[in-house]
């Protein structure tokens, strides 16, 4: 009898068994997210793009993923920093210009950026390299802004070798300045490496390596330079030694990636930070009036940094990821800058809640899956001076002191700009100026006009500029 009672015991056992509450799946683990940035770099200086500088780890990479091949940043760097740090148009909070060493504003405080977001998302958060988005104050600091380690410059460019700017050290860890010997782009490779290989594996990681390569001064080692010595102008020679050198590096921090067994959860992104120099004008604070040309390269598109043409914001960028990202990809949709705040929090299971509204939209089903992307619309830059817009396949650029220019391009057949189609379509040119005087009204000014308007008012205190004495009896004798 007890048999019996037993086998019915099992029976319904095991037919109440599809009512009970399955176990909880794991959740999914997060992914490591590398942005990896260059400086200044020109669209065509990749081998994938054909040029003659060589790359193969960044062509490695554009192989193995996804190229992305209209990803807009902004102008200038600091903007173009900005935009990836709160997923916000510059022209929101002022930085559409670059920070100069001496000025001492930097992004707003009340910006909520991305390590923030990203540390709330159970994220360790490292940046490696440049950050010029306020240095005067140790409140714009980047330990200040969400990220747990810093290594590398505060400013926009450095002497390669000295970390100095103007005769001053900027090279800092963790807040300290250093003073060590060294080639920049070898040493924040260096430092690179030995995080990943110093991290620990259960807590997710997000590194942003930001090089200064290759940004003017143009400089690079002997050894790296020796490899170029086939091409005779010196300023074009090292900037291929300095591009080659950032990729070796590159290539070192994705085989820490893989010696650590991080690589296939790691997402890696590159991009440069605006298109290739090829005005001296936007050069920097180093002095390149003296050189014949900018060795930067933009390909097809027209002119370079500080523009709003294609040449200064269409910026070679890549996607990668195994097994998420199918390699050869060619992803040929919108996608800026100020996209990648929501769519790495949307990876990281993390919220984008709590801070300012968002222009960035999620694009990771553009990237991974070749969905169409949401974005219509770029902004490219809005100042008091100029705007710069796309709508579909129509951009607008528009400089608005007298005489005023107004330019529209179909960028779908002209990707050059070589072709100003806006007397021939002067519907669209009114709508999109409209709309950029829509988004003017949230328009911030250039911090760096509203200073230098300050000390031009504050030098009307000044005491008159009339000759002294003896110039007066010189000239009345």
């Amino acid at each position: 009898m007890g048999n019996v009672w037993t086998m019915a015991a099992a029976l319904a056992a095991a037919a109440l068994a599809p009512l009970a509450a399955p176990a909880a799946a794991a959740p999914p683990q997060k992914p490591n997210i590398v942005v990896i940035i260059s400086d200044d770099q020109g669209w065509k200086d990749v081998g994938f793009h054909g040029s003659d500088i060589k790359t193969p780890n960044i062509d490695a990479l554009a192989a193995g993923g996804a190229r992305l091949e209209q990803f807009y940043a902004q102008p200038m760097c600091s903007p173009t920093r900005a935009a990836l740090m709160t997923g916000r148009y510059p022209f929101r909070y002022g930085l559409q210009i670059a920070i100069p060493s001496a000025h001492t504003y930097g992004l707003s405080t009340d910006e909520r950026l991305l390590p923030q977001a990203l540390k709330q998302a159970g994220y360790e958060t490292d940046l490696i390299g440049k950050w010029h988005l306020g240095h005067a104050d140790t409140k714009f600091w980047p330990l200040n802004r969400g990220f747990d380690h810093h290594y590398g410059p505060l400013l926009g460019e450095i002497d390669y070798f000295t970390h100095e700017q103007h005769g001053v050290l900027d090279w800092f860890r963790d807040g300290e300045p250093v003073k060590e010997p060294g080639y920049s782009t070898t040493l924040l490779g260096d430092a690179a490496v030995k995080l990943i290989e110093g991290h620990d594996p259960k807590t997710p990681l997000f590194l942003d390596l930001s090089f200064n390569a290759a940004h003017a001064p143009f400089q690079a080692p002997a050894a790296d330079l020796e490899r170029y010595a086939s091409i005779a102008e010196p300023a074009r020679r090292a900037y291929a030694a300095q591009v080659t050198a950032m990729d070796g590096e590159i290539g070192r921090v994705i085989k820490a990636l893989d010696d650590k067994g991080l690589r296939d959860n790691t997402l890696i992104l590159f991009q440069s930070d605006n298109g290739g120099t090829r005005n001296p004008m936007f050069s920097g604070e180093v002095d390149t009036s003296s050189l014949k040309s900018l060795p930067p390269d933009n390909g097809p598109y027209r002119e370079g940094k500080g523009t709003v043409y294609e040449g200064g914001t269409r910026v070679v960028a890549i996607a990668n990821w195994p097994g998420r990202i199918k390699p050869g990809t060619v992803v040929d949709e919108m996608i800026h800058e100020v996209d990648l705040y929501p769519t790495l929090v949307g990876l990281a299971g993390g919220s984008a809640a709590g801070g300012k509204p968002l222009d960035g939209l999620d694009v990771w089903g553009t990237i991974s899956e070749g969905q169409k992307s949401p974005r219509t619309e770029i902004v490219y830059d809005l100042q008091p001076f100029r705007a710069g817009l796309r709508r579909g396949d129509w951009k607008l650029v528009w400089r608005t002191p007298l005489p005023q220019a107004v330019e529209l391009y179909d960028i779908a057949k002209d990707p050059s700009e070589k072709d100003n189609v806006a007397a021939a379509h002067p519907d669209t040119v009114a709508a999109l100026q409209a709309r950029a005087n829509a988004l003017a009204k949230d328009m911030v000014p250039p911090l760096l006009l509203q200073t230098e308007f300050k000390a031009m008012k504050a030098r009307m205190s000044l005491p008159p500029a009339l000759p002294d004495d003896d110039a007066i009896d010189g000239a009345a004798e």
